[in-house]
């Protein structure tokens, strides 16, 4: 027999409805482009980069760290793809069509994104030079993709008149490589 009132077990709280952050996915394309932009933005917060740009087709994307845009002395201007509405849930992220300016002088472009090397190796000298001539079908430079050396040659011939980026620097696919002014 028991003295007093017998103690009770507090009711149990009933978990609060929680309101998604993200609206729930229409299709599985939608669940794949979620979880790949999840995936970027993992990648980049666990790396030194303060930017991550992503092209297929027509479509890109940009994710970016909230201070980068503090850091950006001229943010580039941003022109929406696509009618659309990126997903709900998609805060920090910026979907943009952005087509680089066209170079005055034709130039031989990178077929695809790595770090570019100008010689083919540290004290060398380059595969070409301002005032050169160049050769289609010529090396004229390195881009280490994955590990990987690739030989980047030209598509055009002439007279280079300006290396565009530095040896080492990353260069995107389809970004100028070498103005050539034609012969």
């Amino acid at each position: 027999m028991s003295d007093g009132p017998e103690p009770t077990a507090p009711p149990e709280a009933e978990p609060a409805a929680e309101t998604p952050l993200v609206a729930e996915p229409r299709d599985g394309a939608d669940v794949e482009l979620l979880g790949l932009i999840d995936r970027l933005t993992v990648l980049l917060d666990h790396s030194d980069l303060t930017e991550l740009e992503v092209e297929v087709g027509e479509t890109g994307l940009v994710l970016r760290k909230p201070g980068a845009l503090l850091a950006a002395a001229t943010p580039a201007p941003l022109e929406p793809v696509s009618d659309t509405e990126p997903p709900a849930g998609a805060e920090g992220l910026t979907v943009v069509g952005r087509e680089p300016a066209p170079p005055e002088r034709p130039s031989v472009r990178a077929p695809l994104t790595g770090i570019f090397y100008a010689s083919p190796a540290p004290g060398s000298a380059p595969y070409v030079h301002v005032g050169g001539e160049v050769a289609v079908g010529q090396v004229i430079g390195l881009i280490e993709a994955m590990k990987l050396f690739n030989e980047i040659k030209s598509d055009l011939a002439g007279r280079v008149v300006r290396v565009i980026p530095d040896s080492g620097a990353l260069v995107k696919a389809k970004q100028p490589l070498l103005e050539v002014e034609p012969l």
